[in-house]
């Protein structure tokens, strides 16, 4: 069923917790995190976060923060899109407010990390990339021997920089 109305796109709150911890449990490949985890996204991190929604439906998220020790950039941690939301171009459209909001203001780098295992992702932060004429690079973060004792796969990181100048 084709849907006609955008999803709204806000600043979290503690109150959708739960509707974020239901998205990413059902948002394979992500990692599942606490219930408590994704309060504090919703609360101290609110305004480095995404939320979408359609008619109170929560159908898509973003959450991200400015690392202390580089403040230059902004990690983006999870993106999840529900199924029913898929092919309606809301992961970008998610980024791209991500990079327009106040507390991105001056970064000049978007950092994540990805699977190799994870195609959907590359493509994501690709398109990103090149729709605003940014480069991206890889480089190994966290090694699956070295970091996850071999349970989980290696962690690879995407730089995609200059980000676009919306603050001005």
């Amino acid at each position: 069923m084709y849907k006609t109305t955008s999803p709204v796109l806000r600043r979290p709150t503690a109150e959708d917790g739960p509707a974020v911890t239901a998205l990413i449990a059902a948002s394979e490949p992500l990692d599942p995190n606490s219930a408590y985890c994704n309060l504090l996204q919703c609360s101290d991190f609110a305004d480095t976060c995404v939320l979408a929604e359609r008619d109170g439906e929560v159908l898509g998220w973003i959450s991200a923060y400015r690392p202390p020790s580089h403040p230059e950039r902004i990690f983006v941690w999870q993106v999840a899109v529900a199924a029913s939301a898929r092919g309606e171009g809301l992961g970008g459209r998610m980024l791209d407010e991500l990079v327009s909001l106040p507390a991105v203001q001056g970064a000049t780098a978007l950092t994540t990390t990805i699977t190799e295992a994870n195609p959907a992702s590359w493509a994501l932060f690709g398109a990103f990339a090149r729709r605003h004429g940014a480069s991206l690079s890889k480089s190994e973060r966290f090694e699956r021997a070295a970091h996850f004792a071999g349970a989980h796969d290696t962690e690879w990181q995407a730089t995609i920089a200059p980000l676009p100048s919306v603050h001005t």
